[in-house]
C-alpha cells in the first residue's frame, strides 16, 4: 500500500512541477481559496478577506490527521522556476525553529530530541560541519541572539516551560557553560512551541505562549470577584484560571524581569519576526479547530501593545465563538483583525522575511511562512511556503505558494515545514520535520 501511495505521489509530484512552469497562475479568492493541497503549485495565489469567513458547522469536524511516509527518492520542494533546494541535512529527530547566528551557522531546535544543533555550511555543495551546542533542554524551539548585532554574547533559547541562556563567543559550536534560567514558571501543557525575539533596540525580550486547551474549555467558572472586576485590573482580553498568563505575547527585561504582557487572544503564536523595514513585532497564529473546515482562518498579523486579538470568545473581528455565545458582550467591536489571513487549518508555524540578495528583487520585503499543515479539515491543506507580499512595507494581504510537494497522497506526507531563516549569502533556510531534513533554496539568476 505504502509503495503503491508513494508512486502515485510521485506521479502527482511531476504534474504539479509541470503545472508550476505555467505562466500567469490564478489568483483565488473567496470560497475558491479554500482549496485544498491537490490546489497548490508555486506562483498559485489566495486572497482571503474577513467577509468571506463561513458560519459555524457548515462542515462537519473532521480528524484527518496525515500518515508521514518515507521520503521518496530524489524527492525535493517544488519551487517557482529558476529556484533550486538542496538538502544540507537529514534524519534529525525534530528540527523545528531554525535561526542565523551572525557568522552564519545555523541554530536549529531540535525539539524532541531536547537539544540545539549547529550546522556551518561549507562551499560547494560539501557537507556542512554539525555539532550539537547544547543538550538536556525541554522541547526547545525559539532562539534568539542577544544583544542584537554583529558580537552577542548569549544565546538565548524558548523551552516549553522557561527561557534560558548559554554564554556564547562569535563561531561557537559549543555552549562553553551551563544553562542560566532567566524566565520560569512558564505553564507547559497543550501548546508548548514557545517563540522569542529582542526588540531591535534589545531592550524587550518577546515571548510568545500558546493557550492551554483548543477554545478555553475549562474557564466557564468566572473569576474571583467577577468578569467586570477581572477586565478592570487585566489586560484587554486577558484569560484567567488555567489560561492565565497564555494565549499571550509577553515581553521581560533581558534579564528576565519586569513581565508585561504585550497583546492577548493569541490562541497559538507558534512563530515570530521583525520585520526589518519597520521593525515591527509580527507573528504568525495557529487557530482554534472544530468549528468546519474552513473556519476560522489562521493568520499573521503585527502585534500591537495592547491588543487584543479575539480567543477564546472571538475570532477574526467580532465573530463570537458559538461555545462562548453570550460570555463577554464587553469585548464586542474589541477585537483587532489580523494583517494577513491564511487557509483555515493550515498551522502556520514560522515566519521570516526577507532581505538578502540571493532571490529576485522583487522578494525584497516580501515574508515567508512555514504551514505545517492540517489535521481538522476533511481534504488536507498547508503542508507549503507561502510567500507573504508587501507593498511598501504594508502587508496588501495576499500570499502565493513558493515551495509545494510535500503531499504524497489524501493519506501520505513525507514533509511537514517549520522553520524559516535567511541565510547570510541570501538563501532561504528551511526545516521540516516528518523526515527531519533542512533545505538550502537558492535563485540562479534573473529578476522579477
Amino acid at each position: 500500500m505504502l509503495r503503491t501511495a508513494i508512486l502515485a505521489g510521485l506521479a502527482v509530484l511531476l504534474a504539479t512541477s509541470a503545472l508550476a512552469q505555467q505562466a500567469d497562475p490564478p489568483l483565488f479568492t473567496g470560497e475558491k481559496a479554500f482549496g485544498n493541497w491537490k490546489n497548490d503549485r508555486p506562483g498559485v495565489r489566495r486572497l482571503i478577506k474577513p467577509e468571506d469567513l463561513q458560519k459555524p458547522y457548515v462542515t462537519d469536524t473532521a480528524s484527518n490527521g496525515s500518515d508521514v511516509a518515507d521520503r521518496p527518492e530524489g524527492a525535493k520542494p517544488i519551487l517557482p522556476p529558476g529556484f533550486s533546494a538542496e538538502l544540507i541535512a537529514s534524519g534529525i529527530s525534530s528540527p523545528r525553529v531554525v535561526r542565523v547566528a551572525p557568522n552564519g551557522d545555523l541554530f536549529v531546535a531540535d525539539s524532541r530530541a531536547n537539544q540545539i544543533r549547529v550546522y556551518r555550511l561549507a562551499e560547494g555543495g560539501a557537507k556542512p560541519e554539525e555539532a550539537v551546542f547544547a543538550k538536556g533542554l525541554t522541547r526547545p524551539y525559539g532562539i534568539a541572539f542577544y544583544p542584537p548585532g554583529d558580537k552577542p554574547q548569549w544565546v538565548y533559547v524558548a523551552n516549553s516551560d522557561s527561557v534560558v541562556r548559554f554564554a556564547y563567543r562569535d563561531g561557537d559550536l559549543k555552549a562553553s557553560g551551563k544553562a542560566q534560567t532567566i524566565v520560569d514558571d512558564i505553564p507547559a501543557n497543550h501548546h508548548w512551541t514557545r517563540d522569542i525575539v529582542f526588540s531591535p533596540d534589545g531592550k524587550a525580550l518577546y515571548l510568545s505562549v500558546g493557550s492551554g486547551s483548543n477554545v478555553a474549555e475549562d474557564m466557564s467558572a468566572k473569576p474571583k470577584g467577577g468578569v467586570d472586576e477581572w477586565a478592570k485590573s487585566k489586560p484587554l482580553g486577558a484569560a484567567w484560571g488555567s489560561e492565565e498568563g497564555r494565549a499571550d505575547v509577553l515581553a521581560f527585561d533581558p534579564d528576565g524581569k519586569n513581565r508585561r504582557i504585550v497583546a492577548t487572544g493569541l490562541r497559538n503564536c507558534a512563530g515570530m519576526t521583525l520585520q526589518p523595514a519597520t521593525g515591527a513585532l509580527w507573528c504568525v497564529v495557529n487557530e482554534r479547530d472544530e468549528l468546519g473546515d474552513n473556519i476560522p482562518f489562521e493568520y499573521a498579523t503585527t502585534i500591537k501593545d495592547g491588543a487584543f486579538y479575539g480567543w477564546p470568545w472571538y475570532y477574526i473581528g467580532s465573530n463570537e465563538d458559538p461555545r462562548h455565545k453570550g460570555a463577554r458582550p464587553d469585548l464586542a467591536g474589541k477585537v483587532t483583525v489580523p494583517d494577513v489571513l491564511l487557509q483555515a487549518h493550515s498551522a502556520p508555524l514560522n515566519i521570516a522575511f526577507y532581505e538578502g540578495g540571493n532571490f529576485p528583487a522583487g522578494y525584497k520585503g516580501d515574508a515567508f511562512v512555514a504551514l505545517h499543515g492540517s489535521w481538522n479539515r476533511g481534504v488536507r491543506t498547508g503542508y507549503k511556503v507561502v510567500r507573504l507580499k508587501f507593498k511598501d512595507g504594508k502587508p496588501t494581504g495576499e500570499y502565493e505558494d513558493f515551495a509545494t510537494g510535500f503531499v504524497i497522497s489524501d493519506a501520505d506526507v513525507w514533509g511537514r515545514p517549520v522553520g524559516l531563516a535567511v541565510a547570510k549569502d541570501g538563501a532561504l533556510i528551511l526545516t521540516e520535520d516528518g523526515n527531519g531534513t533542512i533545505w538550502r533554496i537558492t535563485h540562479g539568476g534573473g529578476q522579477s
